[in-house]
């Protein structure tokens, strides 16, 4: 047999696709990292400003104007609205301007991310030096000391997505990408759901009572874990379904590739590019953090849009294996696009 012959005999087209496929995704992989988190910078911050009318609206102005556009200021009345507003996550800092002195206060919250809350208040002591005037910074929502630049929160859900993924990518590749009728798609289901219990309870005792690295409820956040967990493993199941092995590898395009850089983790929203700020919440990795964040520093405020992105992930999945575990399989489909009955029955029409 020639070289060429052994050469087509080892390295199928099929296989040869999937090569070209990974090789692609790798290049993706370096390119959405690269591009998304190589130049980091506050853009369109939601930023409050505590001032007398005159002074707010010439200030508001000025911060408008700055090269860039690193602040989305607006007017807030009073202190206690402004530290509202922040523990809500409507707005990322507030300026509290003294006009009996020269000194004036920079709220911050650095348990939504420290990068940002420092980015903020280098940008404010140069705002503030151009009028001979000095800031302090008062944390409104401090990370905790364990949680080194607030990126637990992001590690834990990033790890809650690969065991989502896995699970869902170990019982397709063991029994067939697409379950063989809908008994044991719902059984496949059943499976990734108590998986996805266990996996979100476990996250959660990690990075609270073992680690201490997040703060807040053990029980909320192994709520968010199980739903992620689900999530994530319910979307992989469906693309599988419809993709066969490939949905594996359009699983890691979705969740690793394009979540996890926007997912706010190593930087917040507010500094990553617009396409990637655009993206993050909508990802099961963005949605996440988002919530896990919330959960920790900010009494669970503003948590309904993840939790809606996460359960529309879990359901749109669930929806369609169980479809396409009724559909009737093309007679070409390749083996691993079809599970295989150990009956020795047909499998379900």
């Amino acid at each position: 047999m020639s070289l060429v012959d052994e050469l087509k005999s080892a390295v199928t087209p099929r296989a040869a696709l999937l090569v070209v496929g990974v090789f692609a995704l790798q290049l993706l992989f370096i390119t959405s990292y690269v591009g998304a988190l190589h130049h980091p910078k506050p853009r369109d911050v939601p930023f409050g400003v505590v001032a007398p009318p005159r002074v707010s609206a010439q200030l508001v102005g000025q911060l408008e104007k700055l090269p860039g556009a690193p602040i989305d200021p607006r007017t807030v009345t009073d202190e206690a609205e402004a530290r509202k507003q922040i523990l809500n996550r409507d707005i990322d800092g507030a300026l509290l301007v003294d006009p009996t002195g020269r000194t004036d206060t920079l709220l911050v919250a650095s348990g939504g991310g420290t990068v940002l809350s420092s980015a903020l208040e280098s940008i404010f002591t140069k705002v503030e030096a151009t009028q001979q005037r000095t800031v302090r910074t008062v944390d409104v929502a401090p990370a905790s000391p364990e949680d080194f630049d607030g990126l637990s929160a992001f590690y834990l859900v990033v790890g809650w997505c690969v065991g989502g993924y896995i699970c869902a990518a170990i019982l397709a590749i063991s029994a067939g990408s697409r379950p063989a009728n809908r008994e044991r798609a719902i059984i496949r289901l059943g499976v990734l759901a108590l998986y996805a219990v266990l996996g979100g309870l476990g996250g959660a005792i990690i990075v609270g009572p073992i680690l201490g690295a997040l703060p807040g409820s053990i029980a909320a956040l192994w709520g968010l874990g199980t739903l992620v967990v689900f999530a994530v493993g319910a979307a992989t199941l469906a693309l599988q379904s419809v993709f066969g092995i490939v949905g594996i590898g359009l699983a890691i395009l979705l969740i690793v590739v394009a979540g996890n850089p926007s997912a706010g983790g190593a930087f917040p929203l507010p500094m990553l590019p617009p396409f990637w700020n655009a993206i993050g919440p909508w990802l099961p990795p963005g949605a996440g953090t988002w919530a896990a964040r919330s959960i920790a520093y900010f009494k669970g405020n503003d948590m309904t849009g993840s939790m809606l992105v996460l359960s529309a992930w879990a359901v749109v999945g669930s929806v369609v294996t169980l479809v396409m575990s009724s559909l009737k399989p093309k007679p070409e489909s390749e083996p691993i696009a079809t599970e295989v009955d150990t009956t020795g029955e047909a499998p379900a029409r």
